[in-house]
């Protein structure tokens, strides 16, 4: 079960923590604790970028919204048209005039990165693929995406101009990780059967990682080589994304795909390895009292009331610190849940954490007669 914890805010340097015992070839990358969607580490990791395939993510997020609101069935069939039959790139070899079941085009586009079939369920979804683009540009807004810009719902480089960064591509995973349980078993699927031709998932690291259940990965000449992924291992899980790994040396998809698992696989042994979720708050835990001017009280107790746990580099939690911070000139009345202020984290490598913190009870303000007598006698 997903642990419960506090939404934060996170104040990030230009280049993100720096995580000492990661480094990479990739243009761009990004670690994301997936409970708290903390940054970890990054590399260019919010600079919009080409996403190749990866952009797939948001055509299958789509899919999955229609899934669970039920006006999509998996059983449905959508039709396979002319522009569907002759899409290039990856294939998932639709048949024109075909009707291709919900489910299997799903499992054609996650596991194939069947391009064919992301125009099928475009054309199906939005009228006409630019009426799917559209949608695509309207749900990436109102999911936060705000470094993310599609022009097609397959990520081929024609037309230009199909962007995401790092960042988005992880906050989409964690959405898609979260919000559809019932369809996110698809992206660990190993292998897709269809017209009795057996092809592979092209996400390698399922089968090179330990506790990898997904999600895509992505590839032009543009773009480079990219991969997004999830692992989990008991309690913890950490998606991961890679974008711009050059392999020019090799004339086919074969060896920079084991090289781009590889490169995955190792950074997401480091994160297990390196990271750790330590409690920072219990419950309503009282952090301190805030000053109050003309209040029956003189203070008030303030909690940030949910729990909170950070995940960071067991190395940097040894010289956590934390600091509570009062808004300056509160003056009573005061009403039960008021912020009053905030309380922040932070630690080396680790970008500095600030959560809200509210008053615990109500504190009502003092009469005239004694406000005038504070006033006259105490200055207060």
């Amino acid at each position: 079960m997903r642990r419960f914890i506090l939404v934060v805010s996170l104040l990030l340097a230009a280049a993100g923590p720096a995580a000492a015992a990661i480094e990479t070839s990739a243009e761009h990358a990004l670690l994301m604790d997936y409970d708290s969607g903390q940054v970890l580490w990054q590399k260019d990791g919010m600079t919009p970028m080409p996403p190749a395939s990866m952009s797939k993510l948001m055509s299958i997020e789509l899919l999955f919204q229609r899934l669970k609101d039920g006006r999509v069935k998996l059983t449905d069939k959508f039709p396979v048209s002319e522009r569907a039959w002759r899409t290039q790139g990856s294939k998932s070899f639709a048949e024109l005039g075909n009707r291709i079941a919900v489910e299997d085009l799903i499992r054609g586009i996650v596991i194939q990165s069947g391009n064919d079939f992301c125009i099928v369920v475009a054309e199906a979804l939005g009228g006409t693929v630019e009426g799917f683009v559209d949608m695509m540009n309207a749900r990436a807004k109102q999911l936060g995406l705000n470094q993310s810009h599609f022009v097609n719902p397959d990520g081929l480089p024609d037309p230009p101009g199909q962007l995401m960064s790092a960042y988005d591509l992880a906050r989409l995973s964690r959405h898609l990780i979260q919000d559809y349980p019932d369809y996110y078993h698809y992206f660990g699927e190993k292998s897709f059967v269809w017209h009795g031709i057996t092809q592979p998932n092209r996400n390698q690291v399922l089968d090179d990682l330990p506790g990898a259940d997904g999600l895509k990965t992505g590839h032009t000449d543009l773009s480079g080589y990219g991969i997004t992924v999830s692992a989990k291992r008991g309690g913890q899980r950490f998606i991961l994304v890679l974008n711009g790994l050059r392999y020019p040396q090799y004339n086919n998809d074969y060896f920079p795909n084991i090289k781009r698992s590889q490169e995955a696989s190792r950074i997401v042994e480091a994160a297990f390895r390196e990271f750790r979720s330590y409690p920072v708050l219990a419950p309503n835990q009282v952090l301190g009292n805030a000053p109050l001017a003309l209040g029956v009280a003189d203070s008030v107790p303030v909690t940030a009331v949910k729990p909170l746990s950070v995940t960071m580099q067991v190395d940097s939690h040894a010289a956590l610190k934390t600091a509570l911070a009062i808004d300056p000139g509160l003056t009573a009345p005061i009403v039960q849940g008021q912020k009053v202020g905030s309380f922040s984290i932070s630690a080396p490598d680790f970008p500095t954490l600030t959560v809200p913190v509210y008053a615990t009870q109500p504190v009502a303000k003092i009469g005239l007669i004694e406000t005038l007598w504070r006033r006259v006698f105490h200055k207060k």
